[in-house]
């Protein structure tokens, strides 16, 4: 029996001018309701994710027809009374009593105690208790000795989502093997976040490209990224954060009835595993927790996207001029003050202030 593995990942939506595009997203719940897909992942901190989550979906289908998964994250309030809070607005925001999945959101070093601080394991244990969690799991940005701590402390995670991508998976960095590793000795089934990398991986290097074409011209890049993560054992789903019509087709077109990826396909990756490992491009996913708390609102990921022009591809004037038009709508990498708010925030634990001296020298002029 095909399993139904994609999830409808609602952090990058499309959008009209400021506002999240309904009528655009409502095609895509459609389009993927009818592939007999399900599973549909926000959390607290999207900017007008669950309200759109709402209106594109639970307005206008009915509730068991789906399963929403949303979070809370404790490093957004200074309270435990307003963390806790949050379970409360998501549901209004999503327009349901209930919530399938919910997660304690981004666990890593920096914020982890902050969970238990705030007595956040034994509220959505209540929660589950009255009904109005099904599912209790979290997300996790950090190594596998952190990550077997938390599993082996709280047996009642049921399910961990984790970053795992092709390029990243033996990444010092990221640890995308390790932590997947870890997950499955504890007997987890594993949500995957960021297959495509921020969308890295839809548009990888030339030689990257030459490889997947070479072994199947007929698919995407993004879609060797998405199945390499749906082909891995005890894997629930594995999100793309679709945001165009376009894109949710694509992924159904390989995903509606997946196949795992054949000993020539894996070739071709652990080839290109071998090629992103040297890739001196920023690993910025683009996921903006970094700007949040910035207060010289300094737009990091757009910054780095320039760069990633130069240091990757080569776009030189190209990437300068992605700067300057950064620099004329706002502030830019000279503006940073090394508070080291936004490092403590990164998911990919990028050493945001090095990088940022390197974009100001690297684009300006």
């Amino acid at each position: 029996m095909n399993e139904k593995k994609l999830g409808f990942g609602m952090m990058r939506l499309p959008r009209r001018g400021m506002s999240i595009d309904i009528a655009e997203t409502s095609e895509m719940v459609d389009l993927f309701l009818d592939a007999g897909m399900t599973y549909f992942d926000t959390a607290f901190v999207y900017p007008g994710s669950e309200k759109a989550v709402r209106k594109a979906l639970v307005e206008r289908h009915p509730r068991d027809s789906y399963t929403i998964a949303t979070k809370l994250m404790a490093s957004a309030v200074p309270t435990e009374g307003m963390a806790k809070k949050e379970l409360e607005t998501s549901l209004k925001r999503l327009g349901t009593d209930y919530v399938d999945y919910y997660l304690l959101h981004s666990l890593m070093s920096s914020n982890y105690q902050k969970y238990e601080k705030y007595h956040l394991w034994d509220f959505v244990k209540e929660q589950k208790e009255k009904g109005v969690i099904r599912h209790i799991g979290f997300s996790f940005h950090d190594g596998p000795e952190l990550l077997e701590e938390i599993l082996a402390a709280h047996p009642e995670a049921e399910f961990v989502q984790l970053q795992i991508n092709y390029a990243d998976w033996e990444n010092p960095d990221v640890q995308s093997r390790a932590v997947y590793e870890t997950a499955r000795k504890f007997g987890k089934p594993v949500v995957i976040m960021e297959p495509i990398k921020g969308g890295k991986l839809a548009d990888p290097p030339f030689e990257v490209k030459k490889l997947m074409q070479k072994e199947n011209p007929y698919m995407s890049p993004a879609s060797w990224a998405i199945r390499f993560a749906a082909s891995l054992d005890g894997v629930r789903a594995v999100l793309s954060g679709m945001s165009a019509v376009e894109q949710m087709k694509d992924n159904l077109s390989y995903m509606k009835d997946f196949v795992p990826l054949s000993e020539s396909e894996q070739a071709v990756i652990r080839k290109a595993q071998a090629i992103m490992g040297k890739s001196v491009s920023i690993p910025c996913t683009a996921c903006s927790y970094c700007t949040k708390g910035c207060p010289m609102q300094i737009p990091i990921p757009e910054i780095f996207a320039a760069m990633n022009k130069r240091l990757d591809q080569g776009r030189i004037e190209e990437a300068k001029a992605d700067y300057a038009d950064i620099l004329a709508k706002g502030k830019g990498a000279d503006a940073c003050i090394e508070c080291g708010q936004c490092e403590a925030a990164c998911p990919q634990h990028i050493a945001i202030i090095e990088q940022l001296k390197k974009c100001r020298e690297g684009l300006s002029g």
